[in-house]
C-alpha cells in the first residue's frame, strides 16, 4: 500500500508544467510580450495626410481686446475659423454654443491651437461689443479672439481666402440679417486650410481628430 502511495507522489509532471519551469519558456514569453506591441505599431496603418484646400492670404484685423490680430499671430498654430455676428438671434448662437465646446475640448493643445470668430457684420460688431461677447462664450483670451476688420476686406478674406459665402446686411422681418456660413474652417500652421466642418452630426469630432494629426505630424517634423 505503502508503494502504490509513494509512486502516486512521485508521478512524473506532465508537458505543461515542465514548459513554465523552463528557462527557455520565460524568455521567449517576455521577449514576446515586449515585441508585440512594437510589431503592432509599425504594422498599423497611418491615416493620410489631409487635403490642401487653398492657403489663406494674409491677414490683420483688430481683435475685441482692441489689438492688432491677424495672420502673424496664428503662425505656427492650427487654429478653427468660424463666421458669425452679435445680433445674429438664429444660426450664430447654436454655432458659437458649438465652438465654446470645441474651445473646452482644446485644453490639451492650448499653446498649439486657437479659435478665431470673424464678424461678418463688423459696422456694429465693435471691439467694445466683441469683448462682451467674447465674456458671454467665457472665451479664454489666449486661445479663442473674436476679431473685426473693414467690411470689404473682411468680405474679401472670406469669399476669396476661406471660400465661404457672405451676403449683404439687409432687413429680414423685423430684424437686420446677414447670410453666411455655418461652416468650421480648419486651418493649419501654414495658413492653409485643411478641411470644412458641420457643426451637427459628427462633424466636431471628425474636425478635434483631424486637429490632433495637424499637431502631432508638426511636433515630428
Amino acid at each position: 500500500m505503502e508503494a502504490t502511495m509513494d509512486q502516486t507522489l512521485k508521478r512524473e509532471p506532465n508537458f505543461a508544467a515542465k514548459l513554465v519551469s523552463s528557462k527557455l519558456f520565460w524568455v521567449l514569453a517576455v521577449s514576446f510580450l515586449f515585441a508585440y506591441p512594437v510589431t503592432k505599431s509599425m504594422l498599423r496603418q497611418l491615416p493620410p495626410d489631409l487635403p490642401i484646400l487653398g492657403k489663406l492670404p494674409p491677414f490683420q484685423f483688430i481683435a475685441e481686446n482692441g489689438e492688432n490680430f491677424g495672420t502673424e499671430n496664428l503662425r505656427g498654430k492650427v487654429y478653427v475659423a468660424n463666421f458669425m455676428f452679435t445680433t445674429c438671434t438664429t444660426s450664430c448662437p447654436i454655432l458659437l454654443k458649438k465652438v465654446q465646446t470645441v474651445q473646452h475640448r482644446m485644453r490639451g493643445v492650448l499653446d498649439r491651437a486657437a479659435i478665431v470668430s470673424f464678424t461678418v457684420d463688423p459696422e456694429v460688431d465693435t471691439p467694445k461689443v466683441l469683448f462682451e461677447k467674447a465674456r458671454e462664450m467665457k472665451a479664454n483670451p489666449n486661445v479663442w479672439k473674436f476679431v473685426n476688420g473693414p467690411i470689404a476686406e473682411t468680405k474679401k478674406l472670406l469669399v476669396d481666402g476661406f471660400k465661404v459665402p457672405v451676403g449683404e446686411k439687409e432687413l429680414a422681418g423685423s430684424v437686420m440679417d446677414v447670410a453666411h456660413s455655418n461652416k468650421l474652417v480648419l486651418v493649419d500652421q501654414e495658413g492653409q486650410i485643411r478641411g470644412y466642418y458641420s457643426i451637427e452630426g459628427n462633424g466636431i469630432n471628425m474636425m478635434m481628430i483631424d486637429m490632433g494629426l495637424l499637431i502631432n505630424q508638426k511636433k515630428k517634423i
